[in-house]
């Protein structure tokens, strides 16, 4: 984000309740002069300069400048009521895809303000288009005018433009069709199992951990057409399986990457909980609860390699590494940070390295090879407010996105470091004006996105490389920054 002098206007404040609708950036930002009139062309440009979120205040005659040149996709759309977890969910629509328009599915879970009112969304996107946006006046203040997305005309042109990868960038805007199904209570966490993506475990804040199978869902999504209005109904489905032996309601969810059907979930009385699947499609779930937490499990991570070893962390400041065949306890145990832990991230590209998000907005990485209390391998105070989430990247050993209170998304290349020559011959060979970065930002941060408020999780795409998406207080956002184009393929 760039600053410069300018006249703005500010939205009026949107209700807690959203209402569904998809759109995608598109509004002209207009330079005004001082009168508010319209800027001529011949006008001088005006001064820019870096914002930094956080440390530079926004002056009465400031105005932020969104750069359309660093995404290469950028779409947003919204549920309803506020989402605080979703999972992008595998397709069998092939892996390292790159070329746009592309299609996905993801899985999410309301937060809405009476418990009756819940749902689990599956939603699926097509003709994710890779029109570079304009100013984002979309998730504006006020903005409640978004076109519905499942129109007639966009369906009639999906078919031609996927399978044509060759074919010029289309200004049309994506196409969502969603499907809800029921969820007593909020769902403060939702994920798709890994070798079956229809299998999706929620996390309620009714204090039960519940599995259900979405396929019906998924492939009458696939196969019909436009959804015939823009607010589709709820529909009553039993889960394959609930759980009510934790002891309070819980946040830490997750299936093992390596053993199907394999779910851990750890609960807000430091409880951890084993799911072993069972023939007919149920889960035996071990009573005796994983120990060691004195405070809530904020998140788990199963190991990309062992299918008997998982991470923890927790309110308590501890990361722990448990092996699922040894009930005395956790294998190590460190203090990680002095403030909660609130996500961490194992590695599944270099398993030896795991990531750990504070309550207090630092983040840490760790080596598992020799892993001991203040022995991380790098710690970062960038953000202001606590971390909401953490992910490594599916294709790239060294990248790393992060989100925080602060309403922002960053993307960290642990990879990278300063070298004044190459910039400086760079900035040579730039045929335009760039604003002056400040001096003092981390060489590893390698983009920064913002325009979402109250940031709560993002995810990796794990099949298209370099895709991203994101849901907040004000929905949610699909973004693909155009400086990740170089990273390698697996």
């Amino acid at each position: 984000m760039a600053r410069t002098k300018k006249k703005g206007k500010r939205g009026n404040k949107k209700p807690n309740k959203q209402e569904l609708q998809a759109s995608e950036y598109g509004a002209e930002v207009e330079m005004e002069d001082a009168e508010g009139n319209g800027a001529s062309a011949s006008a001088p440009p005006q001064p820019t300069k870096v914002w930094v979120p956080g440390v530079d205040e926004i002056g009465d005659d400031e105005e932020l400048q969104f750069d359309p040149t660093a995404y290469h996709c950028l779409h947003s759309f919204k549920l309803g009521w506020p989402c605080l977890s979703f999972d992008i969910m595998r397709d069998d629509l092939g892996v390292l895809r790159r070329d746009f328009p592309h299609a996905m599915y993801c899985v999410a879970g309301t937060q809405a303000d009476q418990p009756g009112s819940n749902s689990i969304a599956v939603v699926h996107m097509t003709n994710v288009t890779g029109k570079i946006p304009k100013a984002p006046s979309a998730m504006e203040d006020g903005d409640d005018d978004a076109d519905d997305s499942d129109s007639s005309s966009d369906e009639e042109d999906i078919e031609d433009l996927e399978g044509a990868p060759n074919q010029p960038i289309q200004s049309k805007k994506p196409i969502f069709k969603v499907r809800l199904v029921a969820h007593q209570g909020c769902v403060n966490r939702v994920r798709a199992m890994t070798q079956q993506s229809h299998i999706v475990a929620t996390w309620g804040d009714s204090g039960y951990v519940q599995v259900w199978d979405m396929g019906n869902h998924i492939r009458s999504m696939a196969t019909s057409g436009p959804d015939p209005s823009g607010a589709p109904t709820t529909v009553r489905q039993a889960p394959l399986h609930i759980f009510t032996g934790h002891k309070d309601e819980g946040y830490a969810l997750d299936w093992s990457p390596i053993t199907a059907g394999r779910l851990l979930s750890g609960d807000c009385k430091s409880n951890i909980h084993l799911w072993e699947p069972t023939p007919g499609g149920k889960w035996a779930v071990e009573k005796t609860p994983y120990t060691g937490h004195s405070a809530s499990v904020e998140d788990l991570q199963w190991s990309p390699t062992e299918a008997d070893v998982f991470a923890s962390c927790s309110v308590d400041g501890t990361l722990r590494i448990w092996d699922t065949r040894n009930r005395q306890g956790s294998a190590i145990s460190i203090k990680a940070h002095d403030a909660d832990i609130n996500v961490i991230s194992w590695n599944r590209v270099a398993s030896c390295m795991i990531a750990s998000g504070c309550d207090d907005g630092t983040f840490r990485i760790w080596d598992l090879r020799n892993l001991k209390e203040d022995s991380f391998v790098a710690h970062f105070k960038y953000h202001t407010l606590p971390v909401t989430s953490i992910e490594w990247s599916p294709h790239d050993a060294s990248t790393l996105g992060v989100t925080s209170a602060d309403h922002q998304l960053t993307i960290w290349d642990l990879s990278l470091e300063r070298d004044a020559e190459e910039e400086a011959l760079y900035q040579a060979q730039l045929k335009q004006q760039q604003a002056e970065a400040p001096q003092d930002l981390p060489p590893q941060l390698l983009f920064v996105h913002q325009g979402q408020k109250d940031l709560k999780e993002f995810h990796w795409h794990p099949q298209i490389q370099g895709m991203l998406m994101s849901t907040a207080g004000d929905g949610f956002n699909i973004l693909r920054p155009s400086n990740l184009d170089n990273l390698p393929a697996l």
